[in-house]
């Protein structure tokens, strides 16, 4: 039997169900947003330099890539480097902690692609 039909299945008690409801709770507040997905997708691809990741990223703004940039970081997920030269040369690439969401986003991707096709008829993603 999978966890999801484990969980399903099994009777619980309030408790349980707040501890279930909590760490979800937790990974939404820090992935919140219509953008912290679309910039982490990004750096998965290889480290970047702003104006790198605001290419990939239809309809960003610099201010909003800069502000998710700085909450990422505080998170832990992205890691900004300076490089001392001229002109000075920042890049942004995800940490270590930042790729353990690797699998998160690919069971993502594989649910929308799933969902679009059921509910749209077609899976082709938007570009």
């Amino acid at each position: 039997m999978e966890v999801a039909e484990q969980i399903i299945t099994k009777k619980h008690t309030l408790g349980e169900c707040t501890r279930s409801i909590l760490p979800v709770r937790d990974a939404l507040e820090v992935l919140s947003g219509k953008w912290k997905l679309p910039i982490i997708i990004s750096l998965m691809f290889g480290n970047k330099r702003f104006s790198q990741v605001a290419k990939e990223i239809p309809n960003i703004t610099d201010k909003m890539l800069s502000k998710e940039l700085r909450d990422l970081e505080a998170n832990c997920l992205v890691k900004r480097t300076v490089y001392d030269s001229i002109p000075v040369v920042v890049e942004y690439s995800l940490t270590e902690y930042g790729h353990s969401l690797k699998p998160v986003i690919e069971v993502l991707r594989d649910w929308g692609t799933t969902h679009r096709e059921r509910i749209m008829g077609k899976a082709e993603v938007l570009v």
